[in-house]
């Protein structure tokens, strides 16, 4: 653990408490050792900061927002404010990890010009207790952002970031968004740095019908 550098993992939460305990056991459950749990709390009503609180472990960490920010993005930001770590990973709290997923993808970046690594991803569909991979055909690595502009490959649960890399105003999260922060940064990160991937899933992404990203297509659209 003491050769392992320190990977901050961002966790925004609101209202969260149904699908909360998988998304933490799954970072619990990491065969990686050092990394602290960044859970910002966008003032839930429900029990996720009492499910939160339940866990016993100095790497979870629990921050609360002064107000409810309806901007997803900029909640994000603020997560990022606490991080420690020299990367930065994120997990949803309907998502959830396996087990191997940090121990994998941290050593990708012991090539200094990669600021950025992700993998494949299983959407598990909750409804019909079905899951299927996200990518059948090769991910692209190296200069990529002309594929990312093309054929958009990254799954929001599966990357991971050089924190030095976000000490740029420039590689914050845009503040305006709510959908396509994620897709927006990557892009940004793309266009000037190396990025390299896991080619088999790293992660689950839950497809329950109440995710943001579905409910509000015509957001969506309006951001892209």
């Amino acid at each position: 653990m003491k050769n392992e550098p320190l990977v901050s993992i961002i966790m925004n939460c609101y209202n969260g408490e149904k699908y909360l305990r998988d998304a933490i056991n799954s970072v619990i459950s990491q065969k990686y050792n050092n990394w602290e749990l960044i859970f910002w709390d966008n003032l839930s009503t429900d029990k996720s900061s009492e499910i939160f609180n339940s866990y016993k472990d100095n790497r979870l960490k629990y921050y609360c927002a002064q107000s409810h920010s309806n901007i997803l993005y900029k909640a994000k930001n603020y997560a990022l404010e606490k991080t420690n770590g020299d990367f930065i990973a994120f997990l949803d709290v309907d998502d959830w990890w396996l087990p191997n997923k940090l121990e994998r993808q941290i050593p990708l970046f012991k090539d200094s010009e990669v600021g950025l690594v992700y993998g494949n991803v299983w959407l598990f569909f909750e409804k019909e207790n079905k899951k299927k991979i996200y990518r059948k055909k090769k991910l692209p690595k190296g200069k990529i952002v002309n594929d990312l502009l093309y054929d958009y490959s990254i799954g929001s649960p599966t990357y991971v970031v050089r924190k030095k890399f976000l000490n740029d105003p420039k590689f914050n999260f845009n503040n305006n968004f709510h959908i396509i922060g994620d897709f927006d940064l990557n892009v940004r990160l793309a266009y000037k740095y190396k990025v390299d991937c896991i080619q088999d899933p790293v992660a689950y992404a839950r497809i329950h019908g109440k995710n943001e990203s579905l409910l509000k297509k015509d957001l969506e659209i309006k951001e892209l």
